[in-house]
């Protein structure tokens, strides 16, 4: 099954130094657009968040034991 999404412009106000920012953002990261920036950017924060709960017991988690099983309690 194929499913046809059309992607429809929307325009955002943003402030010339926001622009500014994306701008120079935009050749650092080599995107081909200030969209493509944005979406990269949403991503780097959504891989932090998730980095960051992923390790919350690191350290703090002991291996499974044998006198762990329900059964024997």
């Amino acid at each position: 099954m194929l499913v046809y999404v059309l992607a429809s412009d929307t325009t955002v106000k943003i402030s010339r130094e926001t622009l500014s920012h994306l701008e120079r953002l935009r050749g650092e990261m080599k995107a081909r657009s200030i969209d493509e920036t944005v979406m990269a950017l949403i991503k780097s924060h959504r891989r932090k968040i998730l980095a960051g709960v992923f390790g919350a017991d690191k350290g703090r988690v002991r291996p499974f034991a044998h006198d762990d099983r329900g059964e024997d309690r």
